[in-house]
């Protein structure tokens, strides 16, 4: 087995970027691929999947898990970057709020809901970052899209401060800024995201998340986590000698007896050493397990 594949959950600390959170593991694991899965702003911190080797191929599996973020947001007053990140001004005349007046519109944000993503992101715009066209001054129009928030919860409302700290556990593609601001203009006022915390991605939690800074050449090893973690929500398929063996030629494989399978639907398949071998999707057609992500061998 390489030294270097698997999976790291890394705690992202404030201030630095998600690009040099992975620069950290690429200097250290080079020339194995690097890359994470699901970006943190400098301004946040927190969970930070980081895949390594071979692992790279299951970055978008990671990305489907749910996440969870511990937020901040201060009522009454504005910036153009949503958060703390922009120049932050106060809203004449906002009103004052209260904890009941929060957790009244709370659950008007849960479910599938139209989200328009902040002026200052990543989203591309005629082939540019919203964020780029933004700093240039450009008028940037976004459309909304539709993100899922499975829970959004107050955990304390600071009435003086006008500072609300929330538990947000949401689908991927969301923007916990736009969240903040969204609820600030159904209760009549305007809101910046002052801080954002992400305590889990799917399987990866912040209670066994390590600092970039931790990590050495000789530490790194056995910090990995194995492939299987990043596909904890597939259906599990165990495979015998033989199989494994095909499957990680390319050849398909005939449907085992089991749970109905949807029409291509991803599947892990495990090796006889219970390590992951291969995701495949079935096809129902000939009923067979098509691989679409071949491991080597760990």
């Amino acid at each position: 087995m390489s030294a270097f594949f698997g999976l790291l959950n890394l705690d992202k600390p404030a201030g630095m970027s998600s690009r040099t959170a992975v620069d950290v593991v690429e200097r250290l694991v080079h020339p194995a691929k690097v890359g994470h899965a699901g970006t943190l702003d400098p301004i946040a911190t927190g969970v930070l999947v980081v895949c390594v080797g071979s692992a790279t191929r299951l970055i978008s599996f990671v990305q489907e898990g749910r996440k969870v973020y511990r937020a901040t947001f201060r009522f009454g007053v504005t910036s153009v970057t949503d958060d703390v990140e922009g120049f932050v001004s106060s809203v004449p005349n906002a009103p004052r709020l209260t904890r009941d007046d929060v957790e009244a519109a709370l659950p008007e944000f849960v479910g599938t809901i139209e989200q328009i993503p902040p002026v200052f992101s990543a989203v591309h715009v005629g082939g540019r970052r919203a964020y780029e066209l933004a700093r240039r001054g450009e008028a940037v129009a976004l459309a909304p899209r539709s993100v899922e928030i499975h829970r959004y919860e107050a955990i304390d409302f600071d009435e003086e401060s006008q500072e609300l700290t929330a538990e947000i556990e949401c689908g991927s593609g969301t923007y916990v800024r736009s969240l903040g601001r969204d609820l600030a203009k159904r209760l009549g006022t305007a809101a910046v995201m002052t801080g954002l915390r992400r305590t889990a991605v799917g399987p990866f939690t912040i209670d066994r998340a390590i600092s970039p800074s931790s990590l050495t050449l000789e530490s790194l090893p056995s910090r990995l986590l194995p492939a299987s973690t990043a596909v904890t929500e597939l259906r599990h398929i165990p495979l015998d000698e033989t199989q494994t063996v095909a499957i990680r030629h390319g050849k398909f494989l005939p449907k085992p007896d089991g749970p109905r399978l949807e029409a291509d639907e991803p599947v892990a398949l495990f090796a006889p050493d219970a390590r992951l071998a291969a995701v495949a999707t079935f096809n129902p057609v000939d009923s067979t397990l098509r691989p679409k992500i071949v491991l080597p061998v760990e």
